[in-house]
């Protein structure tokens, strides 16, 4: 066994939970980007377009999505697996992406769905689950992120 499998074997051994908690959110979010790209599962997929109001393509039939937006749950994920590394860098991403995620809900309610400033796009499900995601993720942060502090001796 090399020193650098048995040092990877220790880290993943050591992993604390807000790191654990990283990752599972970003596989969740990669998981939904590429969902979003699979007919069927996707419903009106003929109608996904590159981004903008007018896809009408919808993840589980409820969620408005386009390429753009599946490409963006796709990085958000692959950013939260690379970022669950470290804990500090873990529980940042968890707080941080949950605030962009309730500044995506406030921009959500607050746009004309159906005029050219929807580009991502977003509908009313998902301005509520931006809402959920923005609130779990910055209470997974924080909760999770002061456990791993205190369990470290480190504030």
């Amino acid at each position: 066994m090399s020193t650098s499998s048995g040092n990877s074997a220790t880290r993943s051994m050591t992993a604390t939970n807000v790191q654990r908690a990283s990752l599972a959110v970003g596989v969740v979010f990669v998981v939904v980007g590429i969902l979003g790209f699979i007919p069927g599962i996707t419903s009106n997929y003929d109608q996904l377009l590159i981004a903008g109001h007018e896809s009408g393509a919808l993840l589980l039939g409820v969620f408005q999505v386009s390429i753009l937006h599946n490409l963006v749950h796709l990085l958000f994920g692959v950013a939260g697996i690379a970022l669950a590394r470290r804990a500090s860098t873990a529980r940042n991403y968890l707080i941080w992406g949950g605030a962009i995620y309730l500044v995506l809900w406030l921009y959500g309610l607050f746009i004309d769905h159906d005029a050219p400033v929807n580009f991502v796009p977003l509908n009313v499900a998902d301005n509520w689950l931006h809402l959920v995601l923005g609130i779990g993720m910055i209470l997974l942060g924080v909760v999770l992120g002061r456990r791993s502090n205190a369990t470290s001796g480190t504030v």
